[in-house]
C-alpha cells in the first residue's frame, strides 16, 4: 500500500479524500493534513498568503508522523497564483521538508494533460473570473489551449464545499464547448471524487477536477497509476504510466 499525504488548505471537501480511500478498501492511504487559513477568500491577496512556504512547512511537519511516499499540496488556487515557476518552488519546498517527492493540484492539471494527450479544453470555475484569468494563463504556459472558461464567482472555499452534485454537474456543460477535448474544473473545495463518471457523461469527454488530479499525481510521483474504477478517463489502463 502506497501513502499519499495531502496538505489541505481549511475544510471544505477535504472529505472527499478519506471518502475515497475507504472505497479502494485499502489499496491507497490519504492521510490529510489541514494547513492554516488567514483569510477564506479567492481573492489573489488571500491566496497568495494561503499558498505562503510558512503554512505549508507547518503542514508538512505535522504530516510527517502520516510517513508520506509522496506529497501533495491539494490545492489549485493557492498554487496557480503563484505562476508556474512559484508552484514548482512550492512543491519543492514540501519536498525539501519531507524527503519524498511533492506536486500540487496546478501541477497536477498541466501533468494530467500531457498524460491524456489533450490540449483544447473548457474551464468550469467556481472562482470570480480575476482568479480564474490566473488558472487559464497557468495553464496556457503548461501548452493547453484554453477554449472556453467558465466562472462563478464563488469567493469562499467553504461555500463552494455546499455545492450539490446536480450544481457540479450543471457548472461543467455550462462551461463544455465543442472544440474542448476536456473540461477541466479547478477546485479542491468542491466534492468531485464520487461522482467523475457521471460528470464525463454529462459531456461526452474526459472531465478532470481538482481532488481527482491530485490523487493521481500523487500516485504518479511514485511510478505506473493504477487502475482505478469510478475517477474517470484520468484512471483508465494505461494513463500516466
Amino acid at each position: 500500500m502506497v501513502t499519499v499525504g495531502l496538505l489541505y488548505p481549511g475544510h471544505s471537501a477535504e472529505d472527499d479524500y478519506p471518502a475515497l480511500e475507504a472505497r479502494l478498501d485499502g489499496e491507497i492511504r490519504l492521510p490529510v493534513v489541514i494547513t492554516s487559513v488567514g483569510e477564506d477568500a479567492h481573492r489573489v491577496d488571500a491566496l497568495l498568503d494561503l499558498g505562503r512556504a510558512e503554512r505549508l512547512a507547518d503542514g508538512a511537519s505535522e504530516l510527517a508522523a502520516a510517513k508520506p511516499d509522496a506529497v501533495m499540496w491539494a490545492c489549485t488556487s493557492g498554487s496557480f497564483v503563484f505562476g508556474p515557476e512559484g508552484a514548482r518552488n512550492q512543491a519543492s519546498g514540501v519536498a525539501a521538508a519531507l524527503g519524498v517527492p511533492a506536486s500540487s493540484t496546478s501541477l497536477a492539471f498541466v501533468d494530467a494533460l500531457k498524460a491524456l494527450g489533450i490540449r483544447r479544453v473548457a474551464v468550469a470555475a467556481s472562482y470570480p473570473e480575476d482568479v480564474a484569468v490566473h488558472f487559464v494563463r497557468f495553464l496556457t504556459a503548461g501548452g493547453a489551449d484554453v477554449v472556453a472558461m467558465g466562472s462563478h464567482g464563488i469567493i469562499t472555499a467553504a461555500e463552494v464545499g455546499t455545492l450539490a452534485k446536480d450544481e457540479v454537474i450543471a457548472m461543467v456543460r455550462a462551461a463544455d464547448h465543442p472544440d474542448a477535448e476536456a473540461v477541466l474544473v479547478p477546485d479542491t473545495a468542491m466534492h468531485t471524487l464520487a461522482i467523475i463518471d457521471d460528470l464525463e457523461a454529462a459531456v461526452g469527454k474526459p472531465v478532470l477536477t481538482a481532488n481527482q488530479v491530485t490523487v493521481w499525481k500523487g500516485l504518479q510521483l511514485l511510478g505506473p497509476v493504477p487502475v482505478l474504477a469510478g475517477l474517470g478517463s484520468l484512471f483508465a489502463t494505461g494513463v500516466g504510466k
